[in-house]
């Protein structure tokens, strides 16, 4: 296998990150976001990595999408209600007492 393109790489973190967002259950979507985000700023702090170390983040990155692909669809299948931090936000609150 080749070296991965810029352009491979990229594609690969949107997809992750699209997959991420679409678990039904807050508290899923958030961590496969914040992790996906903290493992691609680890990856990309490194200076120079070489080629081999390149090729082996896109397949682990790879592997890792496709478990998510999995996982999210049986999250939206078996998702539950959501959860208060998840309301629409700007909404009106009223006080009881009015």
């Amino acid at each position: 296998m080749s070296t991965p393109s810029r352009t491979s790489l990229l594609h690969l973190y949107g997809s992750l990150l699209r997959t991420s967002r679409s678990f039904s259950s807050y508290n899923f979507r958030t961590y496969f976001v914040r992790k996906t985000k903290r493992v691609w700023r680890e990856f990309q702090a490194e200076t120079h990595p070489s080629p081999e170390r390149v090729q082996q983040f896109y397949r682990d990155n790879l592997n890792d999408l496709a478990a998510l692909q999995r996982s999210s669809v049986v999250n939206s299948i078996y998702g539950g209600r959501k959860l208060v931090v998840e309301s629409k936000q700007g909404a009106t609150r009223l006080r009881g007492d009015t």
